[in-house]
């Protein structure tokens, strides 16, 4: 059956329909004049999305308690976990949601038909996990970060798995050094000694998180340590490849001992960033953005061209040439789709 195609008017009554609901529930103690069924809901409350299941979803009150598996009205589609709703609870101890309240951001990334998919939204950081094994590469790390800049959220690298670092470092260290130096935050963790995740659960304090990395990274591992209640299903590392197997199948959202948030997307191998174009992508790249505009050419797109401001600063070593080579591979990798 095909979706049924709203007029204009239609979208704006539900809108308004919907900012008044919110409004009552703000007030704790107005009645739903649009009665769903007499005597079977209650009054209309604040909750929040901790998972998505189609057209049902797990509603967790804002006032504490146990997530409430809830269904949809009618009209009201487009949720996804970490949005702030209004819900009524069921006397079968099910609920109904009514409306969604207002976000303050929300993280896309495209499907498989290239088109922009919302998987979580009301985030404050995105925590990008990779590990000393399988060994991370530059060029996915700066995808991430610039899908991250892309949201408008905040991005940090965990580095897991530290206790299998050489006693020098490696080239890990000098890596964490370069994002460190450009404003990163960079957390490292270990479930192998008991105090390996102390700056993790700092971090995560009192903030709404998202874990975005490639499989076999860890997230699932981390997750459990943090909430050792939670029932998370770990995939092994595989001996061959030491690439990891996908193992989460929703977005699902946790609430932290320490008073924060954390939401565990399904593992990715690469974030897509199809939906970006050139200039946004450069934008991605933190230093370059008080260069651009600079180059003697409008339309420079930062190639061979003469002037280029971004050439001129890799040559002067304001601007890392390994971080401008991976620019150039994610626009390449642009043209080529």
């Amino acid at each position: 059956m095909s979706k049924r195609k709203l007029s204009r008017q239609q979208r704006w009554r539900i809108e308004k329909i919907q900012a008044e609901r919110a409004r009552r529930a703000e007030k704790r103690g107005d009645q739903d004049t649009e009665k769903l069924a007499a005597g079977e809901y209650g009054p209309e409350q604040q909750g929040r999305v901790t998972a998505h299941f189609g057209r049902t979803l797990e509603v967790a009150p804002a006032g504490g308690g146990e997530p409430v598996r809830c269904h949809l009205r009618a009209n009201l589609e487009g949720l996804v976990t970490g949005d702030r709703v209004i819900w009524r609870a069921g006397q079968d101890g099910s609920g109904v949601v009514v409306a969604r309240g207002g976000r303050d951001n929300v993280l896309e990334r495209p499907d498989a038909r290239g088109q922009l998919k919302p998987v979580a939204a009301n985030i404050d950081q995105i925590l990008v996990v990779f590990a000393v094994e399988p060994e991370p590469h530059a060029n996915l790390i700066d995808r991430y970060l610039v899908a991250a800049e892309a949201t408008g959220i905040a991005p940090v690298l965990v580095l897991n798995k530290v206790d299998l670092l050489p006693p020098e470092g490696g080239t890990l260290r000098g890596l964490l050094a370069r994002y460190e130096a450009l404003g990163y935050p960079v957390v490292t963790t270990t479930t192998a000694r008991a105090d390996g995740l102390d700056a993790l659960h700092a971090r995560l304090a009192g903030r709404t998180s998202v874990f975005v990395g490639q499989s076999g990274v860890g997230k699932s591992s981390l997750i459990d340590r943090l909430l050792p209640d939670a029932e998370l299903r770990i995939g092994a590392l595989s001996e061959d490849s030491r690439k990891g197997r996908h193992t989460t199948t929703t977005a699902r959202l946790y609430r932290m001992p320490s008073g924060g948030e954390l939401i565990d997307s399904p593992g990715i191998r690469e974030f897509g960033l199809t939906h970006l174009d050139e200039g946004q992508v450069a934008e991605g790249f933190v230093e370059f953005r008080e260069l651009l505009g600079r180059c003697r050419f409008r339309d420079c797109r930062h190639r061979q061209e003469p002037g280029c401001a971004l050439i001129e600063a890799v040559d002067e070593g304001t601007i890392h040439a390994d971080r401008f080579a991976s620019y150039r591979r994610i626009v390449d990798s642009l043209d080529e789709t």
